[in-house]
Formats: structure tokens, sequence, C-alpha cells
């Protein structure tokens, strides 16, 4: 039992904090240390990201989808401003994640993890089976 929501915990998560902890720190100024805080992560995993020894591998893929990027940014932003609460960052997480998920962007992904779906004409992301935010 390997659901899409594996993919979105192991690559598209840490690829969201990666462009998330960018734009705090080139946009909105904010030191390693200040993202850290905002984010509720450690200042060593916000150096993580940043050097891309972690979250890397899906970025792009993130990046394709612009409807994803501009929930990233809105969410940047309202974390810059003290303006984004723990609920408002859940449901644009839930969001991005549908947006992936409906545009199958994480088929392929799910493909190499679940060797089973290539057999199929459909990835199981596409039944579009999303968590309600």
């Amino acid at each position: 039992m390997k659901p899409p929501c594996i993919i979105v915990v192991r690559y598209i998560l840490p690829a969201l904090r990666v462009l998330i902890a960018r734009e705090l720190i080139e946009k909105h100024g904010l030191s390693r240390v200040r993202a850290a805080e905002k984010m509720e992560l450690t200042p060593a995993a916000i150096t993580q990201y940043l050097k891309k020894a972690r979250g890397e591998t899906a970025v792009q893929l993130v990046e394709s989808s612009d409807e994803a990027v501009k929930i990233i940014s809105e969410m940047a932003n309202d974390l810059a401003k003290n303006e984004a609460s723990v609920y408002d960052v859940l449901q644009n997480i839930c969001k991005i994640c549908q947006i992936m998920r409906s545009k199958g962007l994480l088929c392929e992904m799910h493909k190499e993890i679940l060797p089973a779906l290539k057999k199929l004409e459909v990835c199981e992301c596409e039944f579009r089976l999303p968590c309600k935010p």
C-alpha cells in the first residue's frame, strides 16, 4: 500500500520547504534563523534546504505548476507578515497536493515507487482522492 501521499511526504513537502525558505530569505530579507522560526523548523534544516542537501529532488516538479508557485509565494508573504495561521498553511499544502495530483504531476514518481502502476493505463494519483482543505 503506497498511496500518492508517500510522494508528497518524501518529495513535495521538502520541495515546498525549499521554495518557501528561498522566498522568505531572498524576497523578504529574513535571516535563516528568522525563516526557521516562521516555518517552525531548525536553522540547520533551513541551511540544508538552501544548500540543496534536502528537498531539491522535486523543486522543478513543483515549479512546473504556476498555480503551486503562486500559492507558495502567497504563503511566504503571509508568513513574513505574520498573517499565516497554522490552518492557512495546512490548507495551502493540501491545495498544492490537489493541484499536483489533478495534473498528473506525481504519476511518474508514483510509478517508480509502486511499479505495479506501470502496467495500468491510469495512475492512482489520477483517481483524485484529495484531502479536504
